[in-house]
């Protein structure tokens, strides 16, 4: 029978939920995971974890589940660009294999896929999992409670602490009345898993620009590539419709990419979503008797592909004060977080502001600029753009200088 008493609830049982749950319970930290779905969907996001995030789930103990389940490095990046030729693009493409001492590149794996691997690995570890949950209600105070449906049955909690895991609309977030924070849209951004695409090389990662569309593309295992999509409000109507899937395929028969025949002549095996791609953020994602990690206490821009990093950043941070503290834990006591989440997430809408303006603006004097930015960094110009791959610590405070990215574009 469930303890009506734990130690730790934690809303939200998807990456951050259920890595952290796997990492306290593996502690023997009482841990129930309240999760609304039955089966992880295809969310469209969260796939690439870029090197620091790789080093942060290695610290965390949980590296080797991912590469059990398939996950791989991608070793280059090469930006197929309408700037320059097929052949250009491979001479200016980016060795990812040397850019962190603790990780030989990003890694690729789906998002479900995830979910799945670390809700099993917290059940293996002693965590309770609960899925179909609903009708959540979460209390915060000296003694939070929480209460919620399942099988039919109304339970009441009553834990030490509440994590609140669950995403971009967090009920948790909603209910405690947390304040979020928000840059205004730039532009929307989607994605769709292709099956059928044997010829692209799964070590290889490939962003550029080419006429009014951003393109990402990531490998997965077997013949499946991640494609995404960043354009303009204005060209919404693009993507949308029943025949949205082929429209997204079509995108990819750009002039810039050896092998989009090969994407699209791929098979769509999952949705396409798009979303706004604005910043969102929590300036304190901590209130008496909770603690909110991953996207609930606000997420980054998508253009840059932190997500999954951020979330491992939270889980290891929040998973150091908790064991530190196993008899009992005060809202202050996540202060370090508090505070190394404020600043990471500075730095990095710093980046995606960047990223955004100079990726996803389209016309001719955008791909100047593209060209400039690109141009200058490959000469060494001071820029905040590595921080997505090598974590937004690793670079010096004036990378992020106004004055720093006026230089790198004017």
């Amino acid at each position: 029978m469930m303890n009506a008493t734990p130690q730790i609830v934690i809303i939200g049982g998807g990456i951050g939920g259920s890595a952290l749950a796997t990492v306290l319970a593996r502690y023997d930290i009482d841990v129930v995971i309240l999760e609304r779905e039955t089966s992880y969907p295809d969310r469209v996001r969260g796939e690439f974890i870029a090197p620091w995030g790789v080093a942060e789930f290695k610290r965390l103990g949980l590296l080797s589940l991912l590469y059990q389940h398939g996950a791989l490095h991608t070793k280059r990046n090469v930006p197929y660009d309408e700037n320059w030729s097929p052949e250009q693009a491979e001479q200016r493409a980016l060795d990812l294999t040397k850019l962190h001492p603790d990780a030989p590149g990003p890694l690729c794996i789906g998002h479900p896929v995830m979910c799945s691997i670390f809700a099993d690995a917290a059940i293996s570890a002693g965590a309770v999992v609960l899925k179909g949950v609903k009708d959540i209600v979460c209390l915060h105070g000296s003694s939070p409670v929480v209460s919620f449906l399942h099988d039919g049955q109304k339970i009441e909690l009553k834990p030490q602490l509440v994590v609140g895991a669950d995403g971009r609309n967090s009920t948790v977030r909603k209910q405690l009345g947390f304040s979020t924070e928000a840059d205004e849209p730039h532009n929307l951004i989607g994605g769709m898993l292709v099956a059928d695409v044997p010829d692209w090389p799964r070590d290889v990662q490939a962003i550029g620009t080419e006429n009014r569309l951003h393109y990402l593309i990531f490998p997965q295992g077997k013949d499946l590539v991640r494609l995404y999509a960043c354009y303009d409000f204005m060209d919404k109507s693009r993507f949308a419709g029943p025949d949205k899937k082929e429209q997204l395929l079509q995108a990819f028969q750009m002039k810039c990419l050896p092998l989009a025949d090969a994407i699209t002549a791929g098979t769509p095996v999952g949705p396409f979503n798009s979303y706004s791609n604005e910043d969102h953020w929590v300036d304190n994602p901590t209130a008496p008797g909770v603690v909110l990690i991953g996207d609930a206490a606000g997420h980054n821009d998508p253009v840059i592909g932190q997500g999954v990093s951020i979330t491992a950043r939270d889980v290891r941070l929040v998973s150091e004060i908790l064991l530190a503290g196993k008899q009992g834990w005060e809202q202050n006591d996540f202060a370090p977080y508090v505070n190394e989440r404020r600043e990471r997430m500075r730095r990095l809408r710093i980046v995606g502001r960047l990223a955004a303006q100079v990726r996803v603006e389209f016309g001719p004097e955008a791909r100047k600029r593209r060209s400039r930015v690109s141009q200058r960094f490959a000469e060494g110009y001071l820029s905040p753009l590595p921080a997505t791959l090598v974590g937004p610590e690793r670079l010096p405070a004036e990378a992020y200088l106004p004055e720093t990215i006026a230089r790198l574009i004017a």
